[in-house]
């Protein structure tokens, strides 16, 4: 039972590695560059707009059946990570959310969506504060090309579950990496 499951784990990581086409861009953030301040938190000692970054994606494999978008901070000091966002079962004829989509009972997510709750303790996006005088902390954003239409989320679904899921599901995935520091 071991062995098949390492063996279906290094298919899944061949699928995502051979998907050199699947590209995720933004007009907010970029690869290695400084989040805005529009980007950071509001809360914890920053003093962001809380913003969810402007994401649109291309080439994605023929047969996806849904994507999802996931903001996580490896570097914060918890042992386990922070994460800033999940959202899932957006369906697979969308390619883009607008800047401001993770807002809490956003009216701009596509129809179906469902944002996960992040580790600040609430559904939608939760921007960068990283501890102040910490290395500047990477942000993966991931969009995630999917095999299923629907994943069994809802709004109190913690990061590490969405995660689990994800994994179980993905076909492909593209990210950004950017950083923030203060």
């Amino acid at each position: 039972m071991r062995k098949m499951t390492v063996m279906l784990a290094m298919l899944s990581v061949s699928l995502c590695a051979e998907a050199g086409d699947f590209v995720l861009r933004s007009s907010d953030i970029a690869q290695g560059m400084m989040m805005k301040n529009a980007q950071v938190f509001a809360g914890f000692g920053c003093s962001g707009a809380n913003q969810s970054p402007q994401l649109s994606w291309q080439g994605a494999p023929a047969d996806t059946k849904s994507f999802a978008i996931t903001a996580y901070d490896p570097d914060a000091p918890t042992g386990s990570g922070w994460w800033h966002w999940t959202v899932v079962n957006i369906p697979e004829q969308v390619n883009a959310l607008p800047a401001d989509a993770g807002k809490p009972d956003s009216k701009t997510l596509p129809a179906g969506a469902i944002e996960g709750r992040n580790d600040f303790g609430y559904a939608g996006f939760g921007g960068a504060c990283p501890p102040e005088g910490d290395k500047p902390h990477r942000y993966r954003f991931t969009v995630w090309a999917l095999k299923t239409e629907k994943l069994p989320i809802d709004a109190g679904s913690s990061g590490a579950l969405v995660g689990f899921m994800l994994n179980s599901n993905v076909i492909a995935k593209a990210e950004l990496v950017p950083v923030y520091g203060r």
